[in-house]
């Protein structure tokens, strides 16, 4: 694919990246397949040698650095998968690079880069959020005269990207559909551009997240703009403002875009984990969350979901599944006033509940008025369709409630 200022070759990209990059495996997902009556194929990048495809793109610019400007060293701003895709290339190609991270950056993602890097790597942990730690990695970049390694606006990387389209098709050269999550838009606009120039009728979706709709929002007013608030709990997708580069080829190339629920994602995250054993970060699952919404779209159809990365924190987990709870309805949250009379609490446990309901959360709000006041009340449902009985019986039984999952300032502030 040709741009006004660059011409793509992802097959040579694809030769610049063996021996660095994995070719990782593109598999048949039996489950999926049935469920959506299709033939569903997962292009598996969490198993790439970092856990992300961010490597590709990373390696494919960084190689391509001309001598006198490499010998002055990289820099990056990450506080995830392009920092590790980054660390590892600057070991392979024997580069010095520091890494700008946000100071509350994890220590284990910290600790991971510093593994990747095996001492070619410094790291610079700066600002409390990333725009801070941006701008001070882009000042240090001009003052000691090196190379910016940007995570997706740029030629070199947005090609090196497009490999896992050359992989794509090589397995899978009958392709017909092809869903991929979008951030900046790195991975869409290069696997994107090789798989319209090699089968101009295949179908492109590209998915993000409902609470950092960046592309869509680049798409409806015919320009990237930057967003004033997103929601961060897909940080692999998760970007205030797409590339002015990766805007114009995604606009070209991809056919549709969806905006794919936090909480839908995390279902996804869980039924990969336990149905599939597949660990896979929120913005790898953003392609599978996305069949419900496509499945009229698919059906019959040989399919590829691009699992762009697995670096997913254990100790998000929990949070993972309370919100795939909230979203699927199985997990509702009340203030409660109980009322005053001897037994109510007994009560409720025995009559107000039904027989597959659980209370996972009690407490008083108000710490002198226990056994009487208020109380924020947490309740897990087998099936949704529990919760209308559920009310019903609160009422009956005259329990004063406020449902906080319809009330969503107060959700954020008690729970």
């Amino acid at each position: 694919m040709t741009n006004t200022t660059y011409t793509f070759d992802f097959l040579a990209a694809a030769e610049r990246l063996k021996g660095t990059v994995l070719r990782t495996p593109l598999e048949f997902n039996q489950r999926l397949s049935e469920k959506y009556q299709a033939e569903i194929y997962l292009k598996r990048e969490d198993k790439q040698v970092v856990r992300s495809y961010k490597l590709r793109g990373a390696y494919n610019m960084m190689s391509q650095i001309p001598a006198d400007l490499i010998k002055n060293g990289v820099v990056c701003a990450s506080a995830g998968n392009h920092a590790q895709g980054v660390a590892h290339s600057c070991n392979k190609l024997k580069i010095k690079g520091t890494i700008f991270m946000p100071e509350i950056t994890p220590k284990q993602k910290v600790s991971q880069t510093t593994l990747f890097g095996n001492g070619w790597i410094d790291i610079v942990l700066v600002g409390d959020t990333f725009d801070d730690c941006l701008a001070e990695a882009l000042r240090f970049t001009t003052e000691n005269k090196m190379t910016f390694v940007p995570p997706f606006d740029n030629y070199h990387v947005i090609e090196g990207q497009g490999t896992v389209g050359v992989e794509v098709l090589e397995d899978l050269p009958d392709a017909e559909v092809v869903i991929m999550p979008i951030g900046g838009g790195g991975l869409a606009s290069g696997t994107g551009s090789y798989l319209k120039q090699t089968n101009p009728n295949i179908l492109l979706i590209g998915v993000e997240p409902e609470g950092a709709p960046s592309m869509d929002a680049a798409f409806k007013a015919g320009r990237p703009i930057k967003l004033d608030q997103i929601n961060r709990f897909i940080d692999g997708a998760a970007v205030k403002s797409v590339g002015l580069l990766t805007y114009p080829i995604c606009r070209e190339v991809l056919d549709e875009i969806m905006l794919i629920p936090e909480g839908k994602v995390c279902t996804s995250i869980l039924k990969l984990y336990n149905e599939d054993a597949i660990v896979a970060e929120p913005a790898g699952a953003l392609a599978v969350a996305s069949l419900d919404l496509c499945a009229d779209q698919i059906k019959g159809k040989k399919v590829v979901c691009i699992v762009s990365g697995g670096n997913n924190d254990i100790e998000r987990m929990q949070e993972i599944k309370e919100k795939s709870l909230l979203f699927e309805g199985l997990k509702h949250y009340f203030i409660v006033r109980f009322p005053q009379r001897p037994g109510a609490l007994k009560l409720f446990v025995n009559e107000v509940l039904g027989p597959h309901d659980d209370i996972t959360r009690f407490e008083f709000i108000k710490k002198t008025e226990r056994e009487n006041g208020p109380a924020l009340v947490g309740i897990e449902l087998k099936e949704r369709e529990d919760y209308a009985g559920l009310l019903e019986r609160m009422k009956t039984f005259k329990f004063d409630m406020i449902e906080l999952n319809q009330d969503q300032t107060l959700f954020e502030y008690l729970v």
